[in-house]
């Protein structure tokens, strides 16, 4: 029975599993947003969240921890030198799950997961100002004229 037993196995072997969600950790990593279903994202975002965690303190112990589960110098390389200064101050929470829709296959539930402190869209904070469209007509025009009309009434100038 599989009474309290709530991990999602992915309807994988767990050697399977295990190498899957060091290749998507290595994926996110190294491109900062990766699209998948919803059920990998969040099996994936139980597994680099304590990756990025503990690469926060750089020992040799961390790295070989981080390496042993990556099996990847580049990636752990690049999350010790260019991540963990953008994540330093980020107590927790470094995933974000965005939902895009359904698949068309086989209406499987589709995401991005991407690290939060590189969405530079979501990242911007100032508000860009949209011109106001009027509809109403400007001041000292009346509901009647066109600019054809005006131009006939206005006196000419004599020189």
């Amino acid at each position: 029975m599989r009474h309290r037993n709530s991990f999602n196995h992915l309807g994988r072997t767990s050697s399977h599993r295990g190498a899957m969600l060091s290749n998507m950790a290595n994926s996110l990593l190294l491109h900062k947003r990766i699209a998948t279903t919803l059920a990998k994202a969040k099996a994936l975002r139980v597994y680099v969240e304590p990756l990025l965690t503990r690469a926060k303190n750089d020992t040799t112990h961390n790295r070989r921890e981080v390496f042993s589960l990556l099996q990847s110098k580049e990636v752990v390389t690049e999350l010790f030198r260019d991540i963990v200064l953008k994540i330093a101050d980020r107590p927790g929470g470094y995933t974000r799950i965005l939902k895009t829709g359904n698949r068309l296959g086989d209406n499987a539930e589709m995401c991005f997961i991407e690290l939060v402190d590189y969405n530079q869209s979501m990242l911007s904070t100032g508000k860009k100002e949209v011109a106001k469209k009027r509809r109403s007509r400007k001041k000292g025009d009346s509901a009647g004229t066109t600019p054809a009309s005006k131009a006939s009434t206005t006196p000419k100038e004599e020189k």
